[in-house]
């Protein structure tokens, strides 16, 4: 039986240059890598994200591809793209799916798991590292 699974890693970044904190703009970065680990060719169609801020405020955004791309992925094959999202608060999460199609026709999804937007880590660097959350 074949195996449709496409798997996804993600590394924010906080971008302080294109950031206001102190008009509740907080600009970051995220690099996604998406691997097909299945069997089967399949291609990335369209994407769900939901981002959340540090007050609860979650806006979602769906759309056709990624960064203007439906990138087809044979088995071992990756595709890397960097994008950005915008929080009021300090720090957020963002979480979400991708619909792909194998090309046998088979509809599968990949999740994206949460990852943690930081304007300033702990040890002072303004830099977030990726934390993934279970």
């Amino acid at each position: 039986m074949p195996k449709y699974q496409f798997s996804c890693q993600v590394s924010p970044q906080y971008l302080p240059e294109q950031s206001a904190p102190d008009q509740g703009i907080y600009s970051f970065s995220y690099t996604v890598t998406v691997t097909n680990t299945g069997d089967v060719v399949a291609q990335l169609i369209s994407r769900h994200w939901v981002i959340s801020d540090a007050n609860g405020l979650n806006e979602e955004v769906k759309g056709l591809g990624v960064v203007g791309q439906q990138p087809l992925l044979r088995p071992g094959e990756s595709f890397q793209y960097t994008s950005g999202s915008r929080l009021r608060t300090a720090s957020g999460t963002m979480h979400g799916s991708y619909f792909c199609v194998a090309e046998d026709g088979e509809r599968f999804e990949a999740l994206i798991p949460m990852f943690v937007l930081e304007a300033a880590h702990p040890d002072g660097s303004g830099t977030a590292k990726a934390r993934v959350l279970h």
